[in-house]
């Protein structure tokens, strides 16, 4: 029994690191993304040249694929897919064993 909670207690704690890290992330991209692009704006004649987001865009596909993994999102490769994966493989490993019985 306490070897459960033990475990319930590890895969909370590493699923509030993971959210945690997240955040971060996340506050990290803000606060750095508002800095540079308040610098170009004050700084710049020209601010709306596609050069000024270049970070913004390539970091925020970035966070968005940290969102992905965090919040257990993946529309491509789901838990749907990892499932249908791991009984593939075992049903194979299955089939493998039946030959040399």
């Amino acid at each position: 029994m306490e070897n459960s909670n033990k475990e319930k207690y590890n895969r909370a704690k590493k699923r509030v690191d993971e959210l945690k890290g997240f955040y971060i992330h996340l506050a990290i991209y803000v606060v750095i993304n508002a800095f540079i692009l308040v610098n170009l704006y004050l700084r710049s004649d020209d601010f709306w040249k596609w050069e000024h987001f270049f970070t913004l865009i390539a970091w925020g596909v970035g966070v968005l694929f940290h969102a992905s993994k965090t919040f257990g999102f993946n529309p491509l490769l789901g838990k749907d897919w990892e499932e249908r994966q791991i009984q593939k493989y075992m049903d194979e490993d299955k089939e493998e064993m039946n030959k040399y019985k």
